[in-house]
C-alpha cells in the first residue's frame, strides 16, 4: 500500500494513464471510420469522461486497474477483425509511449530527475502507473483489450465459446485478483519493462 506522499503523486499519474489509454482507443476508432466514441463525448482528454471509480482506485492503491471502456461499433469497420485489434492496441500502445517518454526523460534530463525527490518519484510513478495499466489490459480474459487481441487469431469455431466467456470474464477477473494470481504474473513483467526504460 503506497505512503500518503505516493498517493498525493499518483492521482495525476493515474488520471492520465486512464484518460489517454481510453483516448487512444476512441482516435483510433474514429480514424478507422467509427464516431461513436466522438458522438459519445469520449473522444476526450478530459479524466471525468472516462474515470471508472473501482478501476481509478485499483491503479491508485495496486498500480493496475481499469477505465470507463469507450464506446466502440465495428460495424463501421471495413475490416471489423483487423480493426478491432488495432483499436484494442492502441490504449496499450498509448501507455507504454508515456513511459518511455518519461524514462527518455529521466536519462536525457537526470539534473532535473535527480535534483527534486517528488520530481523523481512522478516520474517513477507515471512509468509504473501506465506499465501496470498496459500490461493488466493485455491479459487475454474480456473484458480487457488482451482478449480482443485474439479475435483475429480465433478460428470461427472458438469465436462463438469466447463470446461466451465475455459473460463471466470480470468475474474470473475477480477471482484471480482475490487469489493473488494476476499481481503474480503481472509484478515480474511491469519490473521487466521499468527497468528496460530507465536502463
Amino acid at each position: 500500500m503506497p505512503g500518503l506522499a505516493d498517493l498525493l503523486l499518483s492521482v495525476p499519474a493515474v488520471l492520465w494513464a486512464i484518460t489517454f489509454h481510453e483516448f487512444c482507443h476512441g482516435y483510433m476508432a474514429y480514424r478507422l471510420g467509427d464516431p461513436t466514441a466522438a458522438r459519445a463525448g469520449r473522444l476526450s482528454l478530459n479524466p471525468l469522461h472516462h474515470l471508472d471509480p473501482i478501476g481509478a482506485l485499483m491503479l491508485l492503491f495496486f498500480r493496475f486497474g481499469w477505465a470507463k471502456p469507450v464506446p466502440v461499433d465495428p460495424r463501421y469497420f471495413k475490416n471489423p477483425r483487423r480493426d478491432m485489434l488495432l483499436v484494442s492496441v492502441a490504449g496499450v500502445t498509448g501507455n507504454f509511449l508515456t513511459a518511455i517518454v518519461f524514462g527518455l526523460l529521466a536519462r536525457f534530463f537526470p539534473y532535473v530527475f535527480l535534483a527534486n525527490a517528488a520530481v523523481r518519484q512522478f516520474v517513477i510513478l507515471m512509468i509504473l502507473i501506465n506499465l501496470g495499466l498496459a500490461v493488466f489490459n493485455l491479459i487475454p480474459i474480456p473484458p480487457l483489450d488482451g482478449s480482443k487481441l485474439l479475435y483475429p487469431l480465433l478460428p470461427s469455431y472458438m469465436l462463438e465459446k469466447y463470446f461466451w466467456l465475455e459473460r463471466y470474464g470480470f468475474f474470473v477477473l475477480m477471482i484471480l485478483l482475490a487469489l493473488g494470481v494476476i499481481q503474480a504474473i503481472m509484478g515480474p513483467i511491469v519490473m521487466f519493462f521499468f527497468r528496460l526504460i530507465l536502463l
